[in-house]
């Protein structure tokens, strides 16, 4: 007997999604939009951020001041990344009466939505608790 690799037609067929819209916890009202990981997209971040975490954990084991200020900097700097790439939209929103986008969330937006986006962005990266403070 000839085995067939022909779906059967009552096969279910999977639905994905490539973004991710969550209620945000901080803005009532707001919702956003994000990137869920893929292969290509991990690779992406990874060769965006490689660089900037080594400087951020090499800056954070110094004794100066000045080098934990510049790894801070950097850590903003890799969070920035992570907003710039994951986040897809904003709702429910306004800034200075202009609906949200997000690049003015990143500008003028309230800071404790925009770390929640950032964080939800880094879980959906599935980065371990460790990664997600560099």
């Amino acid at each position: 007997m000839m085995r067939s690799f022909l779906r059967s037609p009552d096969a279910r067929i999977v639905a994905y999604e490539s973004v991710l819209l969550c209620k945000s916890k901080s803005v009532s009202g707001a919702t956003y939009t994000i990137r869920r990981m893929s292969f290509s997209a991990r690779m992406e971040l990874s060769r965006k951020i490689r660089e900037l975490s080594k400087r951020v954990e090499f800056l954070s084991s110094g004794t100066d001041i000045q080098q934990h200020l510049e790894a801070n900097v950097l850590s903003h700097e890799i969070d920035d990344v992570f907003l710039g790439w994951g986040l897809v939209e904003i709702a429910g929103l306004t800034i200075d009466g202009e609906p949200a986008t997000p690049e003015l969330l990143a500008a003028k937006g309230p800071d404790e939505l925009t770390r929640e986006i950032v964080d939800s962005i880094r879980a959906q990266c599935g980065l371990s608790e460790e990664e997600r403070k560099n």
